[in-house]
């Protein structure tokens, strides 16, 4: 899929139930990952409301996530013991801690619509990577999906001139290209770090080195807000535990439940609310050609999508 883990874009391979009992299974698992995929949507909302600069929310998110993830580790612990490793997740946590200081500073300069649609690149370049580093084969769809993608991120960010909303939509539209290539290093990481009954472990691991990655960056541009006040503060808050952890939640504990197929397509509810969200509550007013951009990548991110499914 697309989407975002709460952490970041969430991909139907990415999840399993993360607490038993979230949700009474009278509940319709489609109902509940829509519901988490707007939940994830409103991240981008949160990031440009608080004003904060990509390495503070990054940093700031993390840090308030961190005593949940640690409650959900020793619910986790109680199930049963599950095979637990360190490095992979701490590495797996650098790409996931790029992915979100690049796409909070490209929120503000492309809108928060358009950048979280380019971020949904990784769900190209992860075929990609895997192909050169592990020979996985690449679909036929594959092939035929990246230069159409490639064409719809260069409408969506203005990058060959074409009107565009922000006050920098050209870097803008870099960054979050490069925040994909992050969240895409995370992906290929993470699935080859977490174990059976050790998901919650690997997560918290990963959002530890996120935030660490957050500072590094943060710290020598000047670009970390340890003080950033309220009510950045709230909006980093609500990022923390609305965006990330109940969104993550309401996703992982659906997309068991349902078809593969009907998953995915729901988890693309996540870049349309992301659009709808930032015209409504952010007045965002991109152009008729970024718009038509956004489509055309969606739509190559769809029909990916259903390659990668079959």
């Amino acid at each position: 899929m697309v989407g975002s883990t709460s952490l970041g874009p969430v991909t139907t391979t990415d999840v399993r139930p993360a607490v038993r009992g979230l949700a009474p299974t009278r509940v319709s698992p489609a109902l509940l990952a829509a519901a988490g995929s707007v939940c994830i949507a409103l991240s981008s909302v949160f990031i440009k409301v608080s004003g904060t600069t990509g390495s503070t929310s990054a940093f700031w998110r993390c840090l308030i996530s961190l005593p949940v993830l640690v409650v959900l580790v020793w619910f986790e612990r109680r199930r049963g013991a599950g095979r637990r490793r360190v490095v992979l997740p701490l590495l797996a946590g650098v790409g996931l801690g790029v992915d979100f200081v690049l796409w909070g500073d490209a929120i503000a300069l492309v809108g928060a619509g358009v950048a979280t649609v380019i971020l949904s690149v990784q769900v190209v370049i992860v075929p990609a990577v895997a192909f050169l580093v592990y020979g996985e084969r690449p679909s036929g769809r594959f092939l035929v999906a990246v230069p159409v993608l490639l064409g719809g991120i260069v409408l969506a960010g203005g990058l060959a001139g074409t009107p565009a909303f922000g006050p920098d939509p050209v870097l803008g539209a870099v960054l979050a290209l490069g925040a994909g290539v992050g969240y895409a290093a995370y992906l290929l990481l993470i699935r080859h770090s977490t174990g059976p009954g050790a998901r919650e472990h690997t997560l918290m691991l990963a959002t530890v080195s996120a935030g660490v990655v957050a500072a590094v960056i943060g710290l020598p541009t000047d670009r970390l807000d340890f003080s950033p006040g309220w009510p950045a503060l709230g909006w980093l808050v609500a990022l923390a535990l609305v965006g990330q952890i109940v969104g993550w939640m309401l996703i992982s504990t659906a997309l068991p439940r349902m078809s593969s197929s009907k998953g995915a397509t729901l988890m693309l509810v996540q870049p349309v609310a992301a659009i709808l969200l930032g015209i409504v509550l952010l007045s965002e007013r991109p152009s008729a050609l970024q718009l038509v951009g956004c489509a055309v990548v969606l739509g190559s991110v769809a029909f990916v999508g259903k390659a990668r499914r079959g």
